[in-house]
């Protein structure tokens, strides 16, 4: 056939195609076209979202620490301009809003047309009963379900659990390979936040057919929520209690732990806030958060780094014994002060003749200066590192701070200067340069309590009944100082408590018996900061305690509070 007679053939073919597909079109718009136009108006796919709830957090005896409650959401389907200010106008009466509030409301949540949009959150059992009387007049309002956070021990264990808020730009630009959108609530510090993952739940939904006046005809599919996993801890909500309320009006912290396991059963940060203010929006606990200057959300116990004092002796101790710079029968004449170079450097008191451990027990800093010209810096520094110092602990919460343990090396590349004796001086008892934090204190204290090991704290047991640390156990490590030095020091760390003239005598007469060290550490710009930290029962300890009181004045305050933490224990059994 001539290709001129081919291409003519094909021309044809192809309008009258065309010719017969706008005959169709034209048919279906003249003669079906009311059809499916009242179709499209009486018919249309709406997604109903069906949250989850979060995971609970629970204490080591099922106490719930944070929780879920039901809260209502109204919801409103996209509408046309005029209808949709028809409902918000008859709502908001029932809400106690205004329809200004609820079209900005409607502005900011639109998602996709065919989502609901809501309009009112957390409203009252009351206001939802209220809105189910009117929806049969109001169609395209629904009333929406879902779980709360709720905290029902209030500020209890605030730090170690942290808050909710909106998702931030920086969380999102991390979080949003793993699912995460904007407008998502998750944790912020604490569990909430280091665990968000395992107690954020998936969410659910409904397909729904509805009318043109949003009335649902059908239910088309259904996807279940996936509530978040349940997150037990380590901590003791009854022991939590009696340590924040002995820290009540005072900065400072206290740290309770098993000696043996490093479970923590009390993590207590004082002052501390409410993570139910953030759940419920309100305004004006949360500005009084944010303007508040003595650090509320600052969990001191692991994020706050400060000069230990006297406590520190106890590494300068083990240090001289272990290298043989001192040993049980070596005597130093504490004259009140020790003169070096043109610097005086000065004790609490005139000790006069002190061993080792009269040195401990009245905290002596003539004793330990001498220590300290005869083991030098670098040596007081690797064993600072051996007792836990320097590094974080480990502990499953975000924002730890490892602390600084100096040495010769970093003086000269941080602070361009060369090490002196006063440096050994000073570091030795706990002063200079050195920052620990309170838990870090409480982990080498458990070194005494437990016959020598330097155990990994942890603060939570399991999640959803699975322990997480299996397979991955960290054993304690072996700290290397003798069996024989451990139980002098030990010995001396019982004279502090037991001797009329030892530094923390005010926990003596106790049900139990108490073994620890005070210490009284320059701040600067305030008072001295004030610690205690020790183990009892002495013969089979079950806790290590660490009391720390930020610009406190003294270890002897410190000491008090203990005392005042163990009474209570005791009153109530649990010792």
């Amino acid at each position: 056939m001539p290709t001129v007679k081919r291409f003519t053939l094909l021309k044809c073919l192809f309008y009258a195609g065309f010719f017969v597909l706008a005959l169709s079109l034209a048919g279906m718009q003249l003669f079906q076209g009311a059809k499916f136009g009242e179709l499209s108006k009486k018919n249309c796919i709406k997604l109903l979202p069906q949250p989850g709830a979060r995971g609970r957090i629970i204490d080591r005896n099922g106490t719930v620490l944070a929780g879920n409650v039901l809260s209502y959401d109204v919801m409103v389907l996209p509408q046309k301009n005029v209808q949709l200010e028809n409902i918000l106008r008859r709502i908001a009466p029932v809400l106690h809003s205004t329809v200004k509030e609820l079209r900005s409301n409607f502005t900011r949540g639109v998602v996709a047309p065919f989502i609901p949009v809501a309009v009112a959150r957390n409203i009252s059992l009351q206001q939802a009963i209220a809105i189910e009387e009117i929806k049969m007049d109001t169609p395209g309002v629904i009333v929406q379900p879902h779980p709360v956070r709720f905290y029902p021990e209030g500020k209890l264990a605030a730090h170690v659990l942290g808050y909710l808020n909106e998702i931030d730009h920086w969380r999102l630009s991390k979080l949003a390979e793993y699912g995460y959108t904007e407008k998502d609530t998750v944790g912020y510090s604490g569990v909430e936040e280091k665990y968000d993952y395992y107690l954020q739940p998936s969410e659910g939904g409904v397909s729904v057919e509805v009318d043109h006046r949003g009335r649902v005809s059908r239910i088309i599919g259904f996807k279940p929520p996936v509530n978040g996993r349940d997150i037990q801890l380590t901590l003791d909500s009854g022991i939590q209690r009696i340590a924040e309320q002995a820290l009540a009006g005072r900065k400072g912290c206290v740290v309770i732990i098993e000696p043996q396991s490093g479970e923590i059963l009390a993590l207590a940060s004082s002052p501390t806030f409410d993570p139910q203010a953030f759940v419920s929006k309100d305004t004006e606990a949360l500005r009084s958060f944010l303007q508040d200057n003595g650090g509320v959300f600052l969990n001191r116990a692991i994020g706050g780094a400060y000069a230990p004092g006297s406590v520190f002796k106890l590494v300068t101790a083990a240090a001289a014994l272990e290298t043989g710079k001192t040993d049980y029968g070596k005597i130093i004449d504490c004259r009140g002060s020790l003169k070096l170079g043109k610097e005086e450097f000065n004790c609490s008191s005139v000790h006069g003749l002190q061993d080792l451990k009269h040195a401990i027990a009245h905290s002596c800093n003539i004793y330990f200066y001498n220590m300290g010209i005869l083991l030098g810096g670098q040596t007081i520094h690797d064993y600072a590192l051996k007792f836990g110092y320097g590094r974080n602990s480990g502990v499953e919460l975000p924002y730890e701070t490892p602390g600084v343990v100096p040495e010769p090396l970093w003086k000269r590349i941080y602070k361009l200067k060369r090490w002196f004796d006063g440096d050994s001086v000073n570091f030795s008892i706990g002063q200079g340069d050195l920052l620990v934090t309170p838990l870090q204190v409480a982990r080498m204290m458990a070194v005494f309590a437990n016959g020598g090991h330097l155990v990994s704290p942890y603060i939570v047991k399991s999640i959803d009944g699975v322990d997480p640390r299996a397979g991955r156990y960290k054993r304690p490590v072996k700290v290397p100082v003798s069996g024989e030095h451990l139980a002098y020091l030990r010995g001396a760390l019982r004279m502090v408590v037991s001797e009329d003239t030892g530094t923390a005598h005010v926990l003596s007469g106790l049900p139990v018996t108490i073994a620890g060290k005070t210490g009284t550490a320059q701040a600067t710009g305030g008072k001295c900061h004030a610690w205690f930290c020790g183990f009892f029962p002495y013969d089979n300890p079950r806790y290590v305690i660490c009391s720390f009181l930020e610009n406190g004045g003294s270890g002897y305050q410190s000491s008090l509070m203990t005392r005042e933490i163990i009474v209570e224990m005791a009153n109530k059994g649990m010792i």
